[in-house]
């Protein structure tokens, strides 16, 4: 077919289908650069600002420019106009949406809104060993105080067996105002999170609880995998990103390489001899992905240096001890999931978003994660509860958390009689600058 004739066929196509036909060939790529057509493109999407009302005059001056634009510049040069002006106008909407901060969380407050003006999605890509890839769009979405939940589910998985890695990443159209319509056809940019190891899973990961039907693993940071019991293959995936920094997690990175946070600057204070010891805030959730079981905030937490064990610094939140401070589990605390076809809960586990703010407000230590309840031998020694412990605990590279809950029969609920942070002093000392 002539050139002429694919260039006036082009010239009827929107800016996303002619993105699509420039991945054709190379024929495609340089007619789809055509300025004349991107040029028509950017001009109704934004039209100058001044006009003359002389019709002869407007009509001379918009050939001419028109004809100096197209002529003048490389092929493509209106096509990156176009896109980087539509990132541009989508960038300053989604920063004005992330300005306002909850002052319990240090959070934004519209992280929902701004993860939708954007686009933003997520995705999975299982690795098999010879290379081949198999990507699966997101089915479900639960957004938090703190996080969001995203599930995904289907009856085609590939095999475990064969699988060697899964990746996370985030995915954002190229232009989001006009890719909505065109649901996940348009292009597409994607961002590194995370990379899991699936080789022996069930061998190399925690095991966090089963039902009937499913046995759940988790992965860090952040990922439960679920396997058919009869099959041992995957029946869902589910992780819970904490909303820190997650839109630049999702939006700037690259397929192969995940966005590095810049790191925090110190503030030395030589006045204070228990700097970065004290002032700390607590914003705790623990739900079921869609079931909120208990939401807290937790302000003037400190640790004295006596308290400085094994390199940790150690954060009372809940005292054993203070009956005061003893909080209700609401409802039943479980990990709900689906699939196309089947749905469950699994007792005695749950998510936990863990937001710690520094004494500036500023988010310290955050993450969400899939947590369980183990039974203590311990007994609780307290006269108010008679029932069995149970206990949480979680650890990463920059500290731990442990929950003792105590189980009431009779009145079928679970109460936190004791909450503890450990801090780990590389992360203080990295963050204040201290030495402790």
């Amino acid at each position: 077919m002539p050139s002429e004739v694919l260039l006036k066929i082009f010239s009827y196509l929107d800016a996303v289908s002619l993105l699509c036909a420039g991945c054709v060939n190379k024929r495609f790529y340089d007619l789809a650069n055509d300025n004349g057509i991107w040029l028509k493109i950017y001009s109704s999407r934004f039209p100058p600002k001044r006009t003359i009302w002389k019709i002869n005059s407007v009509e001379t001056e918009t050939v001419s420019l028109g004809c100096a634009a197209v002529q003048d510049r490389k092929p493509g040069y209106w096509k990156k106009e176009y896109i980087s002006k539509q990132i541009a106008a989508v960038k300053t909407r989604v920063m004005q949406l992330l300005k306002p901060v909850d002052p319990h969380t240090g959070l934004p407050c519209k992280n929902r809104e701004a993860i939708r003006a954007s686009g933003l999605s997520w995705v999975i890509i299982l690795k098999d060993r010879n290379g081949k890839e198999h990507i699966m769009e997101q089915a479900d979405l639960s957004f938090k105080d703190a996080s969001v939940t995203i599930s995904w589910y289907s009856t085609s998985w590939p095999c475990l067996n064969v699988l060697s890695t899964l990746e996370l990443c985030g995915v954002t159209p190229l232009l989001p105002d006009q890719s909505r319509a065109a649901g996940n056809s348009g292009p597409r940019r994607r961002s590194l999170i995370a990379e899991y190891s699936l080789s022996n899973v069930t061998e190399t990961s925690v095991a966090i609880g089963a039902d009937k039907l499913v046995q759940l693993f988790g992965l860090n940071p952040g990922l439960l995998l679920g396997l058919w019991k009869e099959t041992n293959e995957i029946a869902f995936v589910m992780v819970s990103l904490h909303y820190h920094q997650l839109l630049e997690r999702s939006t700037l990175g690259s397929a192969t390489v995940q966005y590095v946070l810049s790191p925090n600057k110190p503030v030395l204070d030589d006045v204070d001899p228990e700097y970065g010891l004290h002032d700390y805030n607590l914003h705790l959730d623990i739900h079921s992905g869609s079931h909120t079981c208990m939401c807290g905030t937790f302000k003037s937490l400190f640790c004295r240096k006596v308290d400085i064990q094994n390199g940790y610094l150690r954060l009372t939140v809940v005292n054993i001890k203070d009956n005061a401070k003893h909080l209700p589990i609401i409802g039943t605390v479980g990990l709900s999931w689906k699939t196309d076809v089947f749905k469950g809960n699994v007792k005695d586990c749950y998510l936990m978003d863990v937001t710690v703010l520094d004494e500036t407000r500023k988010p310290f230590w955050c993450f969400s994660a899939p947590v369980c309840m183990e039974l203590s031998s311990k007994t609780s020694g307290l006269y108010d509860y008679m029932g069995h412990i149970y206990t949480t605990e979680y650890a990463d590279s920059e500290g731990k958390v442990s929950v003792d809950l105590v189980w009431l029969e009779e009145t079928k609920e679970y109460y936190v009689v004791n909450l503890v942070l450990y801090i780990s002093t590389k992360k203080v000392n990295n963050w204040y600058g201290t030495n402790y």
